[in-house]
């Protein structure tokens, strides 16, 4: 995740269409301006086995192309200190954003990405567009 490689090959996940992000068929609204994301991209060669082997996407997944993914924070779990030493705080669903006032004593366990600049396209319609200039 955070040097941007495919999570299945671990070569580049960059394509010339930007970056592909799976998601499950339910999982985020294509009209919202950004999206929050803590899954990997993958490359254009695995984004077909990504679909088909991940049960969570249910061979059918929400396709996101990304011209623009930033680190927005992480997630993970939130420690304090009380009379008997360290403990666990907080397990928040949500996303810490970097430069929250916690981030210090929050132990991160997965980095997010905010997906901006991107276009919902199916797995099919995605997969010929990048063929397409190699055909050309």
């Amino acid at each position: 995740m955070q040097t941007m490689v495919c999570q299945v090959c671990s070569g580049p996940a960059r394509t010339p269409l930007g970056f592909i992000f799976l998601a499950g068929p339910k999982d985020h609204d294509p009209t919202q301006a950004s999206i929050l994301t803590n899954q990997p991209p993958v490359c254009r060669k695995h984004a077909r086995a990504a679909a088909k082997l991940c049960p969570h996407l249910e061979e059918n997944p929400r396709v996101f192309l990304a011209r623009s993914a930033p680190l927005y924070g992480v997630h993970g779990t939130l420690y304090g200190l009380d009379g008997n030493g360290v403990k666990v705080v907080a397990q928040p669903d949500a996303a810490l954003p970097y430069g929250h006032a916690n981030i210090g004593t929050f132990l991160a366990s997965q980095l997010v990405r905010r997906l901006q600049s991107f276009r919902a396209v199916g797995l099919d319609e995605l997969l010929e567009n990048l063929a397409a200039p190699a055909a050309a």
